[in-house]
């Protein structure tokens, strides 16, 4: 199928999941909410929604395999695979607050073909192929921000490894005196798009997941943005961590980042 072809059908999957998020949203109940583990969330939602998203792309693309935030499938393919988070945000869908999104990727071996993030609130549909990046079927790029000093940056917070805890409040400390701010919105599919789009002009974190950022690094990337892992090496999907940013503010960003959390290694 033409890459143009299964992007749209690819967004169509993405847009029926964000439509039932949405409708769930209204009426969701704390009561409905399991812990896998300290401090990481499911409910019905996301079970739901992740197997809405899992039998429309194995539609699409019988041969793929499947890497997913809840598992409702076991099936990894050695050539191409979905990386999958239908519901990226979800703390803050259960406690109300109206910033989440659905995350969808292909990947061919270490190549990814297209991204799709849905900020269903908003009802902005961010999307990449070889074609470029988009939203709501309008060309995005980067921000053309030179000066870290002048940028709003994105972040997540830990939740459940603390280990790199003391580094990452030294880098927030720096970057809270070079920059207009931080802003930790609770889905990093969204700070990516952001950053595609020019509201962000940078984004970090640790403790990832590949179906957190799968979707929205190739955005970022294809929107004319830079993306590394905390080495400065291309481990960013699976590899746990992310920097995210313009050209022009990468390597000073980059810079503070590197010094809290590699120096002395």
């Amino acid at each position: 199928m033409p890459i143009q072809k299964l992007t749209a059908e690819t967004l169509e999957i993405a847009n029926q999941a964000g439509l039932y998020l949405l409708q769930e949203f209204k009426t969701f109940s704390q009561k409905d909410i399991n812990e896998k583990s300290p401090n990481q969330l499911v409910s019905y939602v996301d079970i739901t929604a992740e197997k809405m998203i899992v039998e429309g792309l194995s539609q699409l693309v019988p041969e793929a395999g499947f890497i997913t935030e809840e598992n409702t499938i076991v099936k990894i393919s050695d050539t191409l695979n979905w990386i999958i988070d239908p519901l990226d945000g979800t703390t803050n869908f259960m406690h109300g607050i109206p910033v989440f999104a659905v995350s969808i990727a292909l990947q061919k071996g270490n190549e990814t073909l297209l991204g799709v993030v849905y900020d269903v609130c908003n009802d902005n549909m961010f999307y990449a192929d070889e074609t470029g990046a988009y939203c709501n079927g309008i060309s995005i790029s980067v921000s053309d921000n030179m000066v870290l000093n002048k940028s709003l940056l994105a972040t997540g917070f830990p939740y459940y490894d603390f280990d790199g805890m003391e580094n990452y409040m030294n880098v927030l400390k720096e970057l809270m005196q070079h920059s207009h701010g931080l802003r930790r919105l609770g889905s990093a599919a969204i700070d990516l798009a952001y950053v595609a789009c020019g509201k962000f002009e940078g984004f970090f974190e640790y403790g990832l997941q590949p179906w957190d950022v799968a979707g929205g690094a190739y955005i970022v990337k294809q929107a004319g943005g830079k993306v590394t892992d905390f080495s400065g090496g291309n481990d960013y999907i699976f590899g746990k961590t992310m920097v995210a940013a313009n050209s022009h503010i990468y390597e000073p960003f980059y810079a503070i980042i590197n010094k809290n959390f590699n120096s002395g290694k």
